[in-house]
């Protein structure tokens, strides 16, 4: 049997059993690779949330009211759009990645992400077909941004040994979350000059970016071309799409519902992806060119890294959108900010979290290198699960030196993880499948994201709207609003005050404006009712009961994956690839790949000899298990 290597040719397998005979070190053209993929994946990120800080800006010039009727749709497929379709292509294009060589897709995703900001920044309309215009090229963006991801971590654990293979995957890691931090910072300074140039930002790095790839990568790893696997293809990237389409659909109210959830169209488009999703696993069993070869399930290190990372980025990924609200809707008013400038304040204030990432993700890569991922994962989810207790003990007016140490152990117990988590996932696979593995493991993250997001809003949404309206009601009465505008805004959706704060706009100045009931009442009450201190009282006691929902529901999901990490074994071997995330002793995981490429899962005991434990995918032809242990 054969088996190709990660940065050579084939090799004899019991050449590649064999421990190397020296450190090697990585060459010229493997910290090219870091530097490079380094840039994109940073680049791609900071796009997911360089937008988010800039969405007032956005839409003031297009001239598009966000909130009014009918127009919420926009301002969720702006926040969305980009990750959804993110999701959704990633494994296709690193299975592809796989078939035509990495770099060739990636070279190209630099391209692709280049030409949609170029035509971002230039929208020629205004209103609902400006903000089409910016979802569409943003849907394309995203396309490149998944070329770039599906490829970036494949090609450097291609380019890079084993002993250095943690580090380079934990700088890469880190570029990736350290950009959506840092994009709400960039997104708040850029759009004070102008609203284009959150897009202009990419121009620059991306022309580059590509041009330097396109001179300096090298394809270092195996290509094995075959068939496309157009059903399972079809099937994942509808089925998915429906799943996310009917999670951003149901965030939108609904008749007189706060939510779409009892949208019969949004129950249909659920049931439906659900349903091919399924038929995408049943195809994926039987096809002979699978998108996903699902006998990788079978390594202990891949399933359990991936589970970990899925709950990580559920608990995650909605977090940012409750602390900004938090941020932006009460705390900084109550505290003297206007509110538009609370959007860039917001981001401001949230550096402790971005600054704990950047010191603990580098650190925590290198770490695991030499100690391995799964101590360093698990410890990361750990501290990442007790960081949300100790926001749950914060009060809602919180002294913010607590808030800051709270949120910089969030992004201290984040960079612990991503980093070993991404290189134990990498290293436990054989070479030919590390495209579609680096695909599998981004499309864990950005769905567990874009899910985290439904859910967090639809429990905030939920837990508001059994409170706020009375309470809006009342207050607004009590300040002379009259009953029936007062009963009509209480009525309106919670969504409208939440995304407003999130806007950079006085939410009840924006709530009566329409009504014109500002102007019916007396100087005294308009400047209680439009001051910073009037809606954030109000709303502060049931927003904190949906604080408490959701960080108890993002602690959960920290120990889920903490617990996941630790059933990732040891340090796993794999036979049929040039280098291993790691060796040394302990329990762990072996993948055996037999002649016709498919994979076998073995269980490895104290002294690194590997015990079969499950029965091989038999190859073709035989119509048998293939036997071979894995040995150091």
């Amino acid at each position: 049997m054969t088996s190709g290597g990660g940065i050579g040719g084939g090799t004899d397998t019991a050449t590649a059993a064999l421990p190397p005979s020296g450190p090697v070190r990585p060459d010229r053209n493997a910290w090219s690779a870091l530097a490079n993929t380094t840039a994109a994946v940073f680049m791609s990120a900071l796009d997911g949330s360089i937008v988010l800080i800039a969405l007032p800006a956005i839409f003031r010039g297009i001239h598009l009211d966000p909130l009014a009727p009918g127009n919420v749709g926009f301002l969720l497929w702006m926040i969305m759009g980009y990750r959804l379709v993110q999701a959704v292509l990633v494994v296709t294009l690193g299975r592809l990645g796989d078939m035509v060589g990495r770099v060739k897709i990636y070279n190209a995703g630099f391209a692709v992400f280049t030409i949609a900001s170029v035509l971002l920044s230039f929208d020629p309309f205004s209103g609902g077909h400006g903000a089409v215009w910016l979802i569409c090229w943003r849907m394309l963006q995203a396309v490149g941004g998944a070329m770039l991801t599906a490829n970036s971590a494949a090609i450097l654990t291609d380019a890079f040994p084993a002993e250095r293979r943690g580090f380079a995957l934990g700088i890469n890691q880190v570029a990736g979350l350290a950009g959506q931090f840092i994009g709400l910072v960039a997104g708040g300074l850029l759009a004070m000059w102008d609203w284009r140039a959150v897009f202009w930002v990419n121009v620059p790095v991306g022309v580059f970016g590509t041009l330097w790839a396109y001179l300096k990568l090298r394809d270092r790893g195996e290509r094995h071309p075959g068939r496309i696997d157009w059903w399972g293809n079809v099937t994942f990237a509808v089925g998915l799409s429906a799943v996310l389409i009917a999670i951003t659909n149901g965030l939108q109210p609904y008749r007189r519902h706060a939510m779409g959830w009892s949208n019969p169209s949004v129950i249909a488009m659920l049931a439906v992806g659900v349903a091919l999703l399924i038929a995408f696993v049943v195809i994926e069993l039987r096809v002979k060119d699978p998108m996903f070869e699902l006998s990788l399930l079978r390594i202990r290190a891949f399933t359990a890294g991936n589970l970990a990372g899925f709950a990580a980025a559920l608990a995650r990924g909605g977090v940012q959108f409750v602390l900004i609200i938090w941020l932006q809707g009460i705390w900084l008013p109550l505290h003297g900010y206007d509110y538009d400038q609370t959007p860039l304040w917001a981001g401001i204030f949230l550096l402790p979290m971005t600054i704990g990432f950047l010191v603990a993700g580098p650190i925590s890569g290198f770490a695991s290198d030499r100690l391995g991922s799964r101590g360093l994962a698990s410890a990361g989810m750990g501290l990442f699960a007790l960081s949300f207790v100790a926001l749950m003990l914060l009060p809602i007016d919180f002294p913010y030196w607590a808030f800051a140490v709270t949120i910089a152990v969030n992004g201290i117990g984040t960079g612990m993880f991503a980093s070993p988590n991404s290189s134990s996932i990498m290293g436990s696979v054989p070479a030919r499948f590390r495209g579609v593995t680096s695909g599998m493991r981004s499309t864990f993250q950005n769905s567990g994201t874009a899910l985290s997001i439904g859910v967090f809003f639809s429990l905030m949404i939920a837990g508001l709207a059994s409170s706020l309206p009375h309470t809006l009601t009342g207050g607004l009465q009590q300040h002379g609003v009259p009953s029936e505008v007062a009963h009509q805004v209480g009525a309106l959706p919670p969504v409208s005050s939440l995304f407003a704060a999130i806007l950079g706009m006085n939410p009840i100045e924006h709530l009566l404006g329409p009504s014109g009931a500002l102007n019916s009442v007396g100087e005294a009450s308009r400047q209680v009712l439009t001051g910073r201190e009037f809606f954030p009282q109000l709303i502060s006691g049931p927003f904190h009961q949906g604080l408490l929902i959701v960080f108890a529901f993002s602690a959960v999901l920290a120990v889920f994956a903490a617990v996941a990490s630790l059933m990732r074994g040891g340090r796993p071997v794999v036979e049929g690839a040039e280098s291993v995330s790691g060796s040394g002793p302990g329990p762990g995981s072996a993948v055996v790949v037999d002649g016709r490429g498919k994979v076998r899962h073995d269980d490895v005991d104290g002294d690194g000899r590997a015990r079969r434990v499950g029965g091989d995918r038999p190859a073709e032809g035989d119509g048998r298990p293939h036997d071979g242990a894995a040995h150091r």
